[in-house]
């Protein structure tokens, strides 16, 4: 039996670099026999975290936005699988938002583990970016946010990244196709979770 993936896409062209390699990653999941739902954070638009901790008291998320809609998708999905472009050297703005909302989905941790004050739900992550650039820095600074922030704080289980640098000038069109990052985003995707015996 598949998984429930839920695809976070963070870019803001519809069919950018990031939009593609997240399709061809979907593809491939959907072709290992995965179930996926995507979410554009351009057409759901989920605003950052203003610290009030009015979920601290059991109340909703005071923001009237997309995201307290989205917490029912989120609760159901296996893997949550992270679309992000790369701006100014991290997760873009969107995606960075869309993670400090999961602070309203956290509960009380009695005796959390060092780092972590909150008990997040248990769930397996991914990291798709890309990137204009491709030098042996280029995700460094968003590859240790995706580590601290989702594995090492939330807690979630790391699948992997797929990190496709050399996607073409920022100013051009996408020239994703003209890599490999696309066969090597569908191979990702069959494979999140090894084959169920």
């Amino acid at each position: 039996m598949g998984k429930q993936i839920l695809t976070v896409l963070g870019g803001g062209r519809p069919k950018g670099n990031t939009a593609q390699l997240a399709e061809a990653f979907i593809q491939g999941a959907e072709a290992a026999g995965h179930r996926v739902e995507t979410v554009s954070l351009v057409k759901n638009e989920v605003k950052g975290c203003l610290g009030c901790n009015a979920c601290r008291y059991g109340k909703p998320c005071v923001q009237r936005d997309a995201f307290n809609g989205l917490v029912p998708t989120i609760r159901a999905a296996d893997c949550i699988v992270f679309a992000s472009p790369l701006y100014f050297w991290t997760l873009s703005a969107r995606v960075k938002a869309f993670i400090e909302r999961f602070y309203c989905i956290a509960e009380e941790d009695p005796a959390p583990p060092l780092g972590r004050y909150e008990k997040y739900p248990v769930k397996d992550c991914a990291l798709l970016m890309t990137a204009a650039d491709d030098f042996f820095w280029t995700f460094r600074q968003a590859e240790s946010y995706y580590k601290f922030a989702l594995v090492n704080y939330i807690g979630f289980h790391d699948r992997g990244t797929l990190l496709a640098g050399g996607c073409g000038d920022t100013n051009g069109p996408p020239q994703i196709g003209k890599t490999n990052h696309l066969e090597r985003a569908f191979a990702f995707g069959q494979t999140p979770y090894p084959p169920e015996d």
